[in-house]
């Protein structure tokens, strides 16, 4: 029997495991779906996904997504859905965990490639 149909997910757990941030880490999948938990501060890149929803769920801390049309600030406790196509920049002025679900093969800067972006599918 797999050990994770008869466990549940610590969220402290899992951040506990890794130090780096912007890095999102697979932690459950649902049908095609991902949920990725990540640390993050300061700046992003502006990206969108044109494909995709993209939500982000804040576990602690506090979490500014910049839209082209102002920001959404989304507190602890608080989640925000970015629609496929509007393009958006997290920040945090302190660390954030975040759980994030999105479907399979998304990658955290969406049409955009740089440094910031993260190897996908990285489970822990």
């Amino acid at each position: 029997m797999n050990s994770q149909v008869c466990s549940a997910i610590n969220f402290a757990e899992k951040y506990a495991l890794f130090s780096e941030q912007w890095a999102p880490k697979v932690i459950a999948e649902m049908n095609d779906y991902q949920f990725k938990v990540v640390k993050i501060e300061g700046d992003f890149v502006w990206h969108s996904h044109a494909d995709t929803d993209e939500a982000f769920i804040v576990i602690e801390g506090e979490l500014r997504i910049d839209l082209r049309e102002g920001a959404v600030v989304v507190g602890q406790g608080e989640m925000y859905v970015v629609p496929k196509g509007v393009e958006h920049k997290p920040y945090a002025e302190r660390e954030v965990k975040l759980l994030l679900i999105e479907p399979r093969g998304v990658l955290n800067t969406g049409d955009q490639d740089g440094e910031r972006t993260a190897k996908n599918d990285v489970w822990i």
